[in-house]
């Protein structure tokens, strides 16, 4: 899924490529992913593009006035063309979801298209006059990058998740997600099965440390690879990786295998030896296994 940083990095690509460009014909391609009626895809037409911006792991463009607002879910991406086909795209048809084309003062005509893998369609897409008016940006918690220690210590005050459950509620904290909730979480030699209530003031110091480290890494990292690449975007997201989907192999700072804990339809990373005193924390899936 993409992450704060990720989305960062699509938004900063859509103002320096689709901002001062006028938005042409919208094609729909899979008219479930579209979530609000009014004002309908059609008024994105004949407008200019005048911003691009993120909201969590949210990501819209302001054409004049009407915002055009996606969040990715697990699968999906943006996808800019320089040389896009002219045909209309069949609905329903392969992982196209959204086309936008536009027309730049330098007289070129390149698209960008939303696109979902897999079989089960998560993405969204939203057509507002304010980005608030979107039912997941109105519930968002204060930014991950945008927060102060102090917010983030209250936020984590008498909070009774699991520290992982924590960072990853947008409700309470802006977008991280799975796969940065599990770096910071080891840059902070932190369990993800500790609660976040009961972590101490220096402890939850060295964790807004830790997240700020990690996610201001990643979107130094993620600005400026370019969107007509989406593999070498999500690679470099890859390669920064310390924990997260690297199950089975040596921990880069102390050597002892990562570990996995899987849970519903995901799952998390972590090492014994740097975050749970050496303990192998409780893998559901396995347990079922041994029933």
């Amino acid at each position: 899924m993409p992450e704060l940083p990720e989305v960062e990095a699509l938004a900063q690509f859509l103002r320096e490529h689709a901002v001062g460009a006028v938005v042409g014909r919208v094609d729909v391609a899979a008219f479930n992913a579209v979530k609000t009626f009014e004002p309908p895809v059609t008024e994105l037409s004949g407008r200019d593009v005048t911003d691009a911006g993120r909201w969590g792991k949210f990501l819209g463009m302001d054409c004049d006035g009407i915002w055009l607002i996606t969040h990715l879910s697990r699968g999906g991406w943006l996808r800019w063309s320089d040389n896009p086909g002219s045909a209309p795209p069949k609905p329903g048809k392969g992982p196209l979801a959204l086309r936008v084309h536009f027309f730049t003062p330098e007289g070129t005509t390149p698209a960008f298209d939303l696109t979902e893998a897999g079989t089960t369609k998560r993405l969204a897409i939203y057509v507002v006059t304010e980005p608030e008016q979107v039912p997941g940006i109105a519930r968002l918690g204060p930014d991950a990058l945008a927060v102060t220690e102090e917010q983030f210590a209250g936020l984590l005050d008498s909070n009774p998740q699991r520290i992982k459950t924590a960072l990853t509620e947008q409700t309470l904290l802006a977008g991280i997600g799975n796969a940065y909730s599990d770096e910071i979480l080891h840059i902070a030699h932190i369990s993800p099965f500790a609660t976040a209530k009961s972590l101490s003031e220096n402890t939850v110091a060295e964790l807004y440390a830790a997240m700020r480290n990690v996610l201001l890494d990643a979107v130094q990292r993620s600005t400026g690879q370019d969107s007509r690449n989406p593999a070498r975007l999500k690679g470099e997201k890859r390669s920064g990786m310390r924990v997260h989907g690297r199950t089975g192999l040596p921990c880069p700072v102390c050597g002892d295998t990562v570990r996995e804990v899987a849970y519903h339809e995901r799952s998390f990373q972590y090492c014994p030896t740097c975050q749970t005193g050496g303990k192998i924390l409780a893998d559901r899936r396995m347990s079922r296994l041994l029933k």
